[in-house]
């Protein structure tokens, strides 16, 4: 039996200096209930707690730990870039290789940005949108969160619905105009909003495969009608691959759909855990960012060194490995199997959605492919299976409406141990 007095009393600490004790909402486990778990450590597949409790993990510092934690090759070139300063507020030479090999790596990609998270790149990415095309407004899907930028925030996923928030005190109400928003998958919808909005749309933005309602897959021909409205109606298609981007294969979601985007927005694996984003696209759209144009972004920490030779490294790594996509896919199927077999012994209402190392599960009979049918999971049971999971040692995000992410540090041994733990858990609860 796990034992958590030292999360318990940090957490009591951590109340009294932060909002709500912590520095992400979901954090908290409002969601899930009970106290959040204190991480001192984490080595390859394992988190470790305060109290010394060691967990598999399945948030992967939710998708950049993709080859696991501590990974030793990015620990020494941060320690040994970390001795020529932390940051300098001027160029690199650096900064220059890691846009070269993003190129080299991601299609249709002519001119990048550094920034400092996902947040950011979609931020600038929309504003970068509608400076090109002269509108204002954009489409959003309910159920994908593209960052705390005010304008993301109406019907956004993940962290939103955790908490039952739909209406977000600080979004003005002429910001909330200028975003419309659609169901997931649904090119009906989307048509009739560029009807009502006749050249007045400079951007669709959307997560390619959703990881923010929980893993949710685009329907065939969804991805594709996007890219035609968009081509018809002079609108930018904004891939937002923060979840996706070089976590899917090499080329992110673009190359594993065969879809391109005008602009795609990244962050997390490119910064291998260290705060990072970015974004591109093509150089006529690109070059009306400041210095060489007029919409203007900017940021002292953009293209930070010990940031800029983490993802350099992780990325050099995948690129010379690629058959560790394989691998993770390989493993995630595997445990999608697993649990399966446990869910349907067990006469759960359950579906899994999995797409490469990304998996979720819903328990719900229904089929999840939009936000309306992801929240039809029973949430209370999920409540119970993440708790008793974690008494398993095995850490989940701690939200029915998270992704979970496999890292190629898990072993199949861990993999058993997980659905052991699934089917033990469910006969303690059910």
């Amino acid at each position: 039996m796990y034992e958590y007095t030292s999360s318990k009393t940090l957490f009591e600490r951590a109340q009294q200096c932060i909002p709500g004790g912590v520095n992400s909402p979901v954090r908290a486990f409002k969601s899930v209930g009970g106290n959040p778990i204190f991480i001192k450590k984490a080595i390859g597949a394992y988190l470790y707690d305060e109290d010394g409790n060691q967990y598999i993990d399945y948030i992967a510092s939710w998708g950049p730990m993709i080859l696991g934690h501590a990974f030793e090759p990015v620990i020494k070139a941060i320690q040994k870039k970390a001795e020529d300063s932390t940051s300098f507020g001027a160029p690199t030479q650096l900064e220059v290789e890691m846009a070269e090999l993003i190129k080299s790596l991601a299609p249709n990609m002519d001119l990048i940005r550094m920034v400092n998270s996902g947040t950011e790149a979609c931020m600038s990415a929309i504003r970068l949108a509608r400076g090109y095309t002269g509108r204002n407004k954009f489409i959003k899907f309910e159920g994908c969160y593209h960052g705390h930028a005010d304008m993301f925030l109406v019907k956004a996923g993940s962290g939103l619905a955790t908490f039952g928030i739909q209406n977000v005190p600080g979004v003005t109400e002429g910001v909330a105009k200028d975003t419309l928003t659609a169901p997931y998958n649904n090119l009906e919808a989307v048509n009739r909003l560029v009807a009502e909005n006749k050249n007045e749309i400079a951007a669709i933005i959307v997560e390619p495969i959703a990881g923010n309602m929980g893993c949710v897959l685009p329907e065939p021909g969804f991805l594709e009608g996007l890219r035609k409205i968009c081509d018809e109606e002079r609108i930018l298609l904004v891939f937002d691959e923060v979840m996706t981007g070089f976590r899917l294969s090499p080329g992110g979601a673009q190359q594993k759909l065969s879809i391109d985007a005008d602009l795609v927005t990244y962050g997390k694996v490119i910064g291998a855990g260290l705060p990072v984003g970015a974004f591109g696209g093509k150089k006529e759209i690109m070059a009306h960012i400041a210095p060489i144009g007029n919409v203007y972004q900017a940021g002292t920490l953009s293209g930070n060194p010990l940031a800029m030779i983490a993802g350099f490294t992780l990325l050099n790594e995948l690129k010379s490995n690629p058959t560790i996509y394989d691998e993770l896919e390989s493993k995630t199927i595997y445990l999608k199997n697993g649990l399966k077999e446990v869910f349907t012994a067990a006469e759960l209402d359950y579906t899994i959605n999995q797409y490469g190392s990304m998996l979720s599960i819903f328990f719900t009979k229904n089929k999840v492919f939009d936000f309306e049918t992801a929240a039809m999971t029973n949430s209370s049971l999920f409540k119970k299976f993440f708790h008793a999971m974690l008494m398993r040692g095995v850490y989940l995000p701690p939200s029915a409406f998270e992704s979970w992410f496999l890292n190629n540090a898990i072993s199949y041994s861990d993999l058993d141990k997980t659905i052991s733990a699934a089917k033990e858990s469910l006969a303690d609860i059910l």
